[in-house]
């Protein structure tokens, strides 16, 4: 007898004649909320969709606000050792508990992200450190209750850390990384953004014990001075990515060092440091070729003549921020654009607040070819016809300004005339 089955029920008969391992290799690359609607499908996908094979990787940041202890516990019974990295992202009604019972079952995790958890405490990073061997990155960003008793417990049980975040744990200090540096000398990324009892031994602890740092955020740790820095370029080599914003009192003399030592540097953010000039920059741009991100807001001590050594030393520049460096001018432009990064890599240019700044930057930047976004707000002295001559030889750029509404007398003598700021955002 000649049986007819529908397409449906074909499709379905031969998914069932697939292998087992290769249906859960495939079930393997969905996410969360497809493996939750598999699993209504039909019983065998219901046991394929929930086998932990299938939950080695998971995000549950875009359920933050419903993820509550059971579900975690829940998720560990079924996941095991088969999971390797898990978000819980701003999942802010996790407590240590629910954390505890994680680490007991999923011993084979390496990436975890904690950040923004509010409630968790020290509790949960020793469940982690006692369990959780392998772990090689974690992030504990704005958790308020981390203090330096976490790192010490990390720095005991996970020997193959290389990544940590603490940024905004306001009780992290000195001790706390110096722990952490002498038990996690694999460490590559640290990050302690806030946190303002980060201070030179902190860092020079990182430098000694750390050789292979790669990644530093030491965002407004403000107490940090040249001597730590000088250190870290000494002794770590391998740097390529480093923020110091908000240190304050750093000087040319930690460019001048990381210039020295640090020809892999590729991201630099200084906001906020006053103190550095011309001198250090020019040091940066003959030794670091491979610069490709600088931040360099409020330098305000920086001239054209910086550009000039960015232009020739750094053709690999793909982003640049000059906001309130108001000394710079058309000339430096005109320096930045003739350099071998502006035609095709030089790709953001932040402009804001740079009172000397005319049309005759937007002229030199038409050369720009792949300047996807220009940042001009209060220069006072750029003009809509300019922007709108800039907009037709780059049509795909975009123009964020603000502007006077007539076009701006010229200046004759003594101080720079203030502008209305009632403008239009283009």
């Amino acid at each position: 007898m000649q049986t007819f089955l529908g397409a449906t029920e074909l499709d379905d008969e031969l998914i069932k004649q697939l292998p087992k391992e290769v249906l859960l290799r495939v079930f393997s690359y969905l996410d969360v909320v497809s493996l939750c609607r598999c699993a209504q499908v039909c019983k065998y996908w219901n046991v394929l969709a929930l086998d932990g094979s299938s939950w080695q990787k998971i995000n549950l940041f875009d359920f933050q606000r419903d993820i509550e202890g059971p579900v975690i516990e829940n998720i560990s019974q079924r996941c095991r050792g088969f999971l390797k990295s898990l978000s819980l992202r701003g999942c802010q009604s996790l407590g240590d508990q629910s954390v505890r019972t994680l680490a007991n079952h999923c011993h084979n995790i390496e990436h975890l992200d904690l950040s923004e958890c509010k409630k968790i405490t020290d509790i949960s990073t020793q469940s982690i450190s006692r369990y959780c061997t392998k772990l090689t990155a974690i992030n504990l960003d704005s958790c308020p209750n981390i203090t330096d008793n976490s790192l010490k417990y990390l720095s005991d049980g996970c020997p193959n850390l290389m990544e940590i975040n603490v940024s905004w744990c306001h009780l992290i200090s000195e001790n706390g990384v110096e722990a952490l540096a002498r038990g996690c000398v694999k460490l590559r990324k640290f990050s302690s953004k806030g946190c303002k009892q980060i201070n030179d031994n902190a860092i020079m602890c990182l430098a000694k014990y750390c050789p292979d740092i790669m990644v530093l955020n030491v965002h407004s740790c403000e107490t940090i001075s040249d001597s730590s820095i000088r250190q870290l370029a000494a002794k770590c080599p391998k740097l390529q990515k480093l923020c110091v914003s908000k240190c304050a009192d750093l000087t040319d003399l930690s460019l001048m060092a990381l210039s020295q030592h640090n020809h892999l540097l590729n991201t630099l953010e200084v906001s906020g440091c006053r103190n550095f000039t011309d001198i250090g920059f020019q040091a940066l741009g003959r030794n670091c070729k491979y610069l490709e991100r600088m931040d360099l807001e409020e330098c305000n001590q920086i001239t054209d003549l910086t550009l000039a050594h960015l232009a020739t030393g750094c053709p690999g520049l793909e982003k640049l921020t000059l906001s309130h460096c108001e000394l710079i001018t058309d000339d430096g432009i005109r320096h930045l654009t003739t350099g071998s990064c502006a035609a095709e890599i030089l790709s953001v240019l932040e402009l804001d607040n740079c009172p000397l700044i005319t049309d005759r930057t937007l002229e030199h930047l038409v050369s720009c070819h792949n300047l996807q976004r220009i940042e001009l707000f209060d220069c006072q002295l750029i003009t809509r016809t300019a922007i709108r001559k800039l907009k037709n030889h780059l049509p795909n750029i975009k123009v964020h300004a603000y502007f006077a509404p007539g076009t701006p007398p010229a200046v004759t003598s003594g101080q720079r005339p203030r502008y209305c700021r009632c403008c239009e955002i283009l």
